[in-house]
């Protein structure tokens, strides 16, 4: 498998046909749905999957520099992508051998993408965990789960078929299974998607909450059963994944305040420019070789890849001077897009980096 082919065919795409539409991208959901579909249609959404179920099986580090790429053109596509090669990836490490054959291969022919649903087992704060119970909840029967409760964020409702969810069993466990993302009553239970959230980034994105009642997740749809306090233990390990999508925000602001350079001619905002690509410089250095690095030495440099983000947005909104204000220039596409990235997969540990970066600045 040619690996740089791969990404020089993200890049190519991204610059010719994703980077002139970044902005309608970010809020019309069709005209995403046609550069998720290009994406697709390039094989660049079965990245992280073994080549024998037709996936690219590109190592980490290439990976990394492709969810770079894309979020440096799209804030709104980078973000689906990551959804649906995170639900790939979960797959690919099932034991459910049935099940991973039949849904990597549709993924392969481009039949098939997916979304995840399970962020609320992360978050202590969140509706129903308010009351004490589990969002979403399964109960075990013979032929597999009955799931109830609500799921409280899923994004790509019309861009997604299918999405993972996760419901919390009896002894505190967790199952993930396959869903259909769509609004379903029959006697096996009922799914109720609710109306698409206005968010204040990617908007286009179409994220929405959904209601499951007494559905069965048949065992042929499970993917695995975690053990208690998974997704901590899962967080712990996976501090840096979205490091790279938040370089791709810093360089979409860089990229911003080069052409705000050229076109006003400006030694001030070159100066600036130049700074502030030698910070992004040692910021990848240091993620190069931060793998092993310990957890809170990988704290502090998500923190500061956030804050270079932040930094980099509010820039290319000075340069761009009160033109930024507009709703479809890039400055403002970035610097919210750079909000998202502060926030994305964030539990208490990031969180309390992130403040403290902000404090001791």
């Amino acid at each position: 498998m040619d690996f740089q082919y791969i990404l020089n065919s993200a890049e190519s795409y991204l610059k010719e046909c994703v980077a002139p539409r970044a902005e309608i991208i970010d809020s019309d959901s069709e005209a995403l749905k046609t550069a998720l579909l290009g994406l697709e249609n390039r094989s660049l959404l079965a990245l992280r999957f073994p080549q024998k179920y037709g996936g690219a099986g590109i190592p980490p580090e290439l990976f990394y520099q492709y969810q770079e790429l894309t979020a440096r053109y799209s804030g709104a596509l980078s973000f689906l992508q990551t959804q649906h090669h995170s639900a790939t990836a979960m797959i690919a490490g099932s034991d459910n051998e049935m099940l991973k054959g039949k849904y990597l291969r549709a993924i392969a022919q481009k039949e098939l993408r997916l979304g995840v649903g399970f962020s609320h087992l992360r978050r202590s704060s969140s509706r129903a965990s308010l009351t004490g119970n589990p969002a979403v909840t399964a109960t075990p029967v013979k032929d597999g789960y009955l799931l109830s409760g609500n799921v409280p964020w899923i994004t790509g409702f019309g861009l997604f078929e299918k999405f993972i969810v996760a419901a919390v069993l009896p002894d505190n466990r967790a199952v993930f299974g396959l869903l259909p993302f769509a609004n379903i009553e029959r006697e096996s239970g009922k799914i109720a998607v609710s109306e698409i959230m206005p968010l204040i980034a990617m908007n286009s994105t179409n994220t929405v909450t959904a209601s499951l009642n007494n559905w069965l997740l048949h065992e042929s749809e499970i993917i695995s059963v975690k053990a208690v306090g998974w997704i901590a233990e899962n967080d712990s390990k996976n501090i840096l994944n979205f490091v790279p999508v938040t370089f791709g925000c810093i360089r979409a602001g860089l990229d911003v305040i080069v052409a705000a350079a050229i076109v006003k001619d400006s030694p001030a905002i070159v100066a600036a420019c130049t700074k502030l690509e030698q910070k992004l410089d040692r910021l990848k250095q240091h993620f190069l070789q931060s793998q092993h690095s310990s957890k809170a030495e990988q704290l502090a440099l998500r923190a500061e890849a956030i804050d270079l983000a932040v930094r980099c947005g509010h820039a290319a909104v000075v340069v761009s001077s009160g033109a930024a204000n507009g709703t479809l220039h890039p400055a403002g596409r970035v610097y919210r897009e750079a909000l998202v990235y502060t926030v994305s997969g964030q539990t208490k540990d990031v969180m309390a980096a992130t403040l403290d970066r902000i404090v001791d600045f």
